[in-house]
């Protein structure tokens, strides 16, 4: 009966050409092939070419480039990046358009409440000076109360003027003063190091 080619032996016919007779390069002998009938999963240690040195393995062909044998050269990482980059970036500026625009429609609303109930206020206030108006009618002429209530609330709206011009004044002119002048702090500081 004839021996069973091991897998050593195989591949080495295969390197050496495919000759019937395979060299002998102090390869043990071969062990003797287990006698189960029936095996359910393959024996991989057994295929040709398994075990096979890793010198003797087949290299890529040398016109391939690194692209095409799955390794991306600096070039495409570098393109991939900037490409990532400028999603990311449109993708933001979308988010925060959204964003913007979600907050503008609550302070729209906000501010439409604010000046209703400003507005209301206002009435409410009429018909408050309204009745002290009456009030003040019942134990003077009527026309006297409502002199006298006018005199108190353009006395009023006089002392709110001045008090208002005064805040305006204080907050002129509008430029933010501190800022620029730190600005110009840093910039004297700056050319004063730059001539040392």
């Amino acid at each position: 009966m004839a021996r069973r080619e091991t897998p050593q032996q195989a591949w080495e016919r295969m390197r050496d050409g495919g000759g019937g007779q395979t060299r002998a390069r102090n390869v043990p002998p071969a062990p003797a092939p287990e006698t189960t009938p029936h095996r359910e999963t393959p024996d991989l240690e057994r295929r040709p070419g398994w075990d096979a040195p890793a010198q003797a393995r087949p290299e890529p062909p040398s016109g391939t480039s690194p692209s095409e044998s799955g390794e991306a050269s600096t070039g495409d990482l570098v393109k991939q990046l900037t490409d990532q980059t400028k999603t990311l970036v449109k993708q933001e500026m979308r988010l925060a358009q959204v964003e913007l625009q979600e907050k503008g429609k609550k302070i729209g609303v906000g501010a439409g409440l604010f000046g209703a109930g400003g507005l209301v206020a206002f009435f409410g206030a009429a018909t408050l000076i309204a009745a002290v108006v009456l009030g003040l009618s019942t134990a003077l002429a009527p026309w006297l109360a409502a002199l006298i209530v006018a005199l108190v609330l353009l006395a009023v709206a006089g002392i709110a003027a001045l008090m208002g011009k005064k805040k305006v004044e204080e907050a002129t002119p509008p430029a933010p003063e501190q800022a620029m002048g730190s600005v110009k702090r840093d910039v004297d500081t700056v050319k004063r190091r730059a001539r040392k």
